[in-house]
Parts: C-alpha cells; sequence; structure tokens
C-alpha cells in the first residue's frame, strides 16, 4: 500500500510545475471556503471587475486610453447600480408585497381546481388526500410569509452590511480596474518563475469563463426583457417580478426553465382560470424558451463550455451545495476549470516517455 501511493505521489507530483498549480489551486478555494464571508466584498468587486474589464479592453483597442475607458465604463456601472437600487428593486418588492396579499385568493382558486380532482379521477385521487395537500400548501405558505415579514426586523446587521457593500464594492471595483497591471504584477511576484502548467490552464479558462459568464450576464437580461414586454402585452399580473425569475432561471441548466414554469402558470392560472388568454401566456412562455435555449444559447455560448450534460448538473449540485445561488452561477465556470486541469495535468504515460527520453 505504501509503495502504490510512492509511485502515485512520484507519478502526479514529481514535476515543479504541479506541485505549483496543485498550491494555487488548493490555496485559492481554501480562501473561498474558510474567508468567503469575510472576503465577500473583496470576492464580488474582483467579478464585477473582471466583467467590466472586458468592456475596458475592447475601448482601449479602438484607440481609446485606458482612464477614458474605465471612467466611461465605471459610470456606465454606477448609472446602472444606481437604476437597480431606485427603480428596479422598489417596484419589484411591491410586487412582491402585492402578491402574497393575493396569496389566499389565489389558493383558493386552486383549491377549487383542486376539488374536482377526485370527481374526474377517483381512481387516483380522493378528498382525504386533497384536503392533505391543500392544508399543507396553507401551512408552507403562511409560514414562508412570516418568515419574510420578521426576517427584515430581525436583520438590522444585514441592512447595514448591504450599506457596506454599496460604498466598498463600488470603491473596489474601480480600483481594481484603475491599478489592474499594478495588482497583477504584485501577485506575480509570489509565483516561481518556473510555472508553465499553471499558465497553460488559466490561459484555457480565462478565454472560456470569460466568455461565458459575459454571455451568462448577456443571455440574463434578453431573456429578462423579452418576458418582461410579453408578459406586459398579455397584461400579466407581476409581470416584472415574474421575468425576474424567468431571467435567473436560465442561471441552472435544464431545470431552472421547468421550475419557473409553476409560478407562471399559478398565476396566470388565478388571474384567467383555464380561459384562452392563460393558454395565450403558456404558449408564449415555451416560445421564449424554445428561443433561447435554441437561437440565443448557441448564438452566446457557441464552442465556449464543451461540457457533457452530467458533468454540468454534477458541477451544479456540488457547487451549489457549497455557495447558493455564486455556486450555482459559476458552477460551469469552475467545471470548466476543473476540466481543464484535468487535460493539462501529467499523464502517467507522458511521465513514462520523459523517464525513458531522460
Amino acid at each position: 500500500m505504501l509503495e502504490y501511493l510512492r509511485s502515485w505521489y512520484q507519478r502526479h507530483f514529481s514535476d515543479p510545475q504541479t506541485v505549483t498549480l496543485s498550491l494555487f489551486l488548493l490555496g485559492g478555494f481554501a480562501i473561498i471556503i474558510f474567508a468567503g464571508q469575510i472576503l465577500a466584498p473583496l470576492l464580488a468587486s474582483i467579478v464585477i471587475a473582471y466583467l467590466l474589464d472586458g468592456a475596458v479592453t475592447l475601448l482601449e483597442k479602438s484607440r481609446s486610453p485606458r482612464i477614458v475607458a474605465l471612467t466611461l465604463v465605471f459610470s456606465v456601472f454606477l448609472a446602472l447600480l444606481l437604476l437597480l437600487l431606485f427603480v428596479f428593486i422598489p417596484v419589484v418588492s411591491k410586487q412582491i408585497t402585492q402578491f402574497f396579499k393575493d396569496l389566499p385568493s389565489m389558493i383558493g382558486q386552486g383549491q377549487q381546481l383542486l376539488m374536482q380532482l377526485p370527481e374526474r379521477f377517483p381512481n387516483l385521487i380522493n378528498e382525504e388526500q386533497v384536503s392533505e395537500i391543500i392544508s399543507t400548501i396553507r401551512s408552507e405558505v403562511i409560514a414562508f410569509g412570516q418568515d419574510l415579514i420578521t426576517r427584515p426586523l430581525a436583520s438590522v446587521v444585514g441592512l447595514i452590511t448591504i450599506l457596506v457593500y454599496l460604498i466598498l464594492v463600488p470603491l473596489l471595483v474601480f480600483f481594481l480596474l484603475k491599478d489592474k497591471a499594478i495588482i497583477l504584477r504584485w501577485m506575480e511576484g509570489f509565483l516561481p518563475e518556473d510555472r508553465a502548467l499553471t499558465n497553460e490552464v488559466w490561459f484555457e479558462v480565462n478565454q472560456k469563463i470569460a466568455s461565458y459568464v459575459r454571455g451568462k450576464v448577456v443571455e440574463i437580461l434578453i431573456v429578462m426583457s423579452f418576458t418582461y414586454v410579453t408578459f406586459s402585452f398579455l397584461e400579466l399580473q407581476y409581470a416584472l417580478l415574474l421575468s425576474v425569475m424567468v431571467g435567473l432561471s436560465v442561471i441552472i441548466p435544464y431545470a431552472g426553465a421547468a421550475v419557473v414554469t409553476i409560478p407562471v402558470a399559478f398565476v396566470a392560472y388565478a388571474q384567467w382560470g383555464l380561459s384562452s388568454e392563460f393558454f395565450y401566456v403558456l404558449i408564449a412562455y415555451t416560445i421564449i424558451q424554445f428561443l433561447d435555449g435554441n437561437v440565443l444559447v448557441p448564438l452566446l455560448f457557441s464552442e465556449v463550455v464543451n461540457l457533457h450534460p452530467v458533468a454540468i448538473i454534477a458541477a451544479v449540485l456540488f457547487f451549489g451545495g457549497l455557495w447558493g445561488l455564486w455556486g450555482v452561477f459559476f458552477a460551469i465556470p469552475l467545471a470548466t476549470l476543473v476540466n481543464a486541469v484535468i487535460n493539462a495535468w501529467p499523464r502517467w504515460e507522458n511521465t513514462e516517455e520523459t523517464a525513458a527520453a531522460e
């Protein structure tokens, strides 16, 4: 057993470049896992600066000075942040409040539909089972509503944290963009000179992650906008709230669209019942999902991520369980990182060939 472990170690960690890459990866994951909450503003700022740097670089390529490009991109970022805080979030919050006010009557309409099931399908379900389902739904909704109401009152610390984020994150983003070259040179000073393997993995991952994350942000905005316009045209209630849910559902591959179908259908049924308007909404929602999956996704992510669906679902479950929504959003980039490391890692055959050549 000890001989096997010794040979395994020699095969995989005899190369100093492999050790450098391993330490780099372990250090990065250790910082996120053990100091993620403490460094959350810094980590969020790094992600935002990483996204904005692409626009700055694009403007630089069009012969704009970096300070001019940085000022323009950062000003747009601040304008969007203010729009989000003072326009978008208040409207969504208002719709959420109204939704919970109307929820009892909506549940009542759903109850009428459920009570018809024993008459139509007596062999599958009875009235007692329907009553249990309805009581469970009511208790869950009441508990969720009470939690939603009491949480803001008990989260003064959370409110202070949000205010700190609103001040710190824009400042950090600005300085990360402004002093990008200085920061990168400082970080390179801690790395060994012989790091070709690490550079190879970073080059491959950087190209794919940058394209994926920026493409995913664009996809969310496009899907959200088109859904809002469509639902508003059909005069569906809570159009903005549902559009936000549909837009964010694209973060979760495969399952997101199916899960969000439930609230869309529930609101449409509560508003119109089984009428033609109800089916118009479902048809429109189906068309949006079809265009997203068959037109928008191939256009934005062509050859960006080449992972098997099983690997994608496993990454979503694993990283989502570790880091929640952030883990779900970055599941595919992190899976791409793992795949790049596996592809770049020295193989046993390569080690044998190198030893024979020596």
